[in-house]
């Protein structure tokens, strides 16, 4: 092992068992989507001194604010701030939240360094105030660095890069908390099998998925973490959510079938992370991540913004340092003439994060407000998102979540036309649980996103459009049935188009009819033409308003 960036800080038995240094010894190009496609198949993985090469490269093009720490402040701060305590028994940050620095291979010196560097980073960058995955970054770091100093200039740089279209690390709880709310929104759409198993086994799914920079920034073992970064370095966060689906997909596969405990999902979770080479290679583990079709980075951020609104809206701010504690579906406040309090549980865990904070408030029940479809709008208008609820004279009970405030309709004169977003979806509960959501979260190969052209585009500030998630008109798709979400009339209530119709309610809200339809591609969602025994709207009450 002779590169210089394992110097006096590694253990080297641990090390050559834990990487061979056998790879290439330069990288030559230049062109993003090779060095994407070289990352992805870990073309330096293998070389201590080349990643060591590459990291120094794509650090040092990371674009930054203009006064950004680099080695030669760390040389003067380090003594002042570290004094005479002992590495080793250097407090960590509080930004950090007690998370452990990880051992990757690091000798006890090794250790301390992280801690000191950490404390440096502190001194320079008050405004950060919740970074637990920091710790893990300058261990890593600190493997391909000549010295204390360099590791610190290059965690800097990813600190204070002033990209806004690159997201690197988060570094308030504000933004670490709406990353997890993403991430549950993402597990919701991409791994709904895994996503049902953590709702079967955890009161509040959201505390499971909290965990997910954990996985990776800390309990996955050195030489997967390491083929992780080199890919993030070139493509950015989007990176660390498919990683985190694919973890949690093969946790999916090698547990569904055993027993699990609520109390401990979490901690099975983070064993598996860190057995993970029992059950996979981390070629494997990254041909599942890149396996995932994501929705596009736009469309991502645009959720991730919406998702930090909804905390602010809840008091979350950008210094909040307390953890926030995540409300499921009261029981002893909750009363249905369709559903249980379990079957609105499992509901609530499909709906977006942000809205999944709140509690049902009934806005329209046939058997108080009588079966009429005009008495039904009255009640729901003003309300953003809602859930239908419907049970047939035959004991079936399905429905819809519906993005859009029904006041939309009024907007085409009286005439029926469908709204809308792409986060609606239809459902059955009986007699088997069943959704069905927007088409295109299956096959994201119908569409491309459409590129923003102009600076007065709907698309030119994402930060006033975050109602419309997944609005159709991000997208180049075949044909309007595709975004055929919700409609509304004075005769009847339509949700999903073209070829059919998921579902049609008549203006008596007595009877209905279900069928395939090209928006969501469902299945009948009951029987197809059925007598209606009982509708509910419910709309998504903030709990501090209660």
């Amino acid at each position: 092992m002779d590169s210089p960036g394992y110097n006096c800080f590694v253990d080297r038995d641990k090390m050559d068992a834990a990487i061979q240094d056998l790879g290439p010894k330069e990288l030559s190009c230049t062109e993003l989507q090779e060095l994407k496609q070289l990352a992805r198949q870990g073309y330096w993985a293998q070389s201590h001194a080349l990643r060591g090469k590459v990291y120094q490269r794509l650090i040092r093009d990371i674009p930054c604010r203009t006064v950004t720490p680099d080695a030669s402040v760390y040389s003067d701060i380090v003594g002042k701030i570290v004094g005479k305590h002992s590495s080793s028994s250097l407090p960590l940050p509080e930004f950090v939240d007690n998370t452990q620095v990880p051992i990757y291979c690091l000798n006890a010196r090794g250790e301390g360094a992280v801690r000191k560097i950490l404390l440096c980073i502190a001194n320079q960058f008050p405004d950060i105030s919740f970074c637990p995955a920091l710790p893990a970054v300058v261990a890593l770091l600190l493997h391909y660095s000549i010295d204390e100093a360099e590791c610190f200039e290059k965690a800097c740089r990813i600190l204070a890069c002033n990209d806004p279209s690159r997201r690197l690390i988060d570094q308030s709880f504000l933004a670490f908390e709406s990353s997890c709310m993403t991430f549950g929104d993402l597990v919701n759409k991409y791994c709904q099998a895994a996503h049902k198993l953590m709702v079967a086994v955890s009161e509040d799914v959201l505390q499971v998925y909290s965990d997910w920079q954990r996985w990776l920034f800390g309990e996955l073992p050195l030489n997967y973490f390491a083929r992780v970064f080199d890919v993030f370095l070139v493509e950015g966060y989007k990176v660390l959510y498919r990683v985190a689906l694919a973890i949690l997909k093969f946790f999916h596969k090698v547990r569904a079938g055993q027993p699990l405990e609520s109390d401990n999902v979490k901690q099975d979770i983070r064993m598996f992370v860190k057995d993970i080479a029992k059950t996979v290679s981390p070629e494997k583990l990254l041909e599942k991540a890149f396996a995932i079709r994501l929705f596009s980075r736009k469309e991502i951020q645009l959720l991730q913004m919406a998702n930090e609104k909804a905390l602010k809206q809840k008091g979350i701010t950008v210094k909040q340092k307390r953890q926030f504690v995540h409300l499921a579906v009261h029981a002893e406040n909750f009363r249905s003439e369709i559903v249980s309090v379990k079957e609105m549980r499992d509901i609530w865990s499909w709906v977006p994060e942000r809205f999944a904070l709140c509690q049902p408030l009934l806005l329209f029940s046939s058997l108080q407000h009588g079966y009429s479809l005009t008495r039904f709008y009255f009640q729901c208008e003003g309300h953003e998102p809602t859930l239908l609820l419907i049970k047939t004279t035959q004991k079936e009970v399905c429905g819809a979540y519906l993005s859009t405030d029904w006041s939309e309709r009024n907007k085409y004169g009286g005439k029926l036309s469908f709204f809308g977003t792409g986060e609606c979806f239809v459902f059955r509960l009986q007699p088997e649980v069943q959704r069905y959501e927007w088409v295109v979260i299956k096959h994201p190969e119908l569409t491309k996103p459409v590129p923003c052209t102009s600076t007065h585009s709907s698309c030119s500030d994402p930060a006033d459009r975050l109602s419309p998630f997944l609005a159709a008109r991000h997208f180049n798709l075949p044909s309007k049935t595709e975004s055929m979400f919700m409609a509304g009339g004075n005769d009847c209530l339509i949700i999903g188009g073209g070829g059919g119709q998921a579902l049609y309610i008549d203006g008596d809200l007595n009877r209905g009819r279900t069928g395939h339809c090209d928006t969501f591609n469902n299945q009948p969602l009951c029987s197809e033409n059925f007598l209606i025994a009982a509708v509910e709207a419910w709309g998504f009450q903030d709990p501090d308003t209660q």
